[in-house]
């Protein structure tokens, strides 16, 4: 029961999360837009939509943090010894502290 309660609250704030989205992509459109190009049309709230998906197509947002790729350094990290831990911290330490001249 708990499972289908999260679900549902999951999926209701992404559906309100892409609602806003839209919302302040076409204020903005309509905003800024039409006062720059002569000849620009204001537009609605699905071709906001269609133009954050063009956008994500284009350019690739809207990413979490991390993803994939961290959570598999997460628990490689989660799976060493407390003495593979400290080698990799001094280790990490000695590649990254700056040298003198530099």
């Amino acid at each position: 029961m708990k499972f289908r309660i999260r679900c549902v609250g999951k999926l209701l704030l992404v559906v309100v999360a892409i609602g806003v989205l839209g919302l302040v992509v076409m204020t903005l459109w309509n905003w800024v837009i039409p006062a720059l190009f002569v000849g620009a049309r204001s537009i609605d709230f699905i071709h906001a939509l269609g133009l954050l998906v063009l956008s994500r197509i284009l350019f690739g947002g809207f990413r979490g943090h991390g993803g994939w790729r961290g959570r598999r350094h997460w628990r490689k990290w989660e799976a060493m010894t407390p003495e593979e831990r400290e080698h990799f911290q001094t280790a990490w330490r000695s590649r990254h502290t700056p040298r003198e001249g530099e």
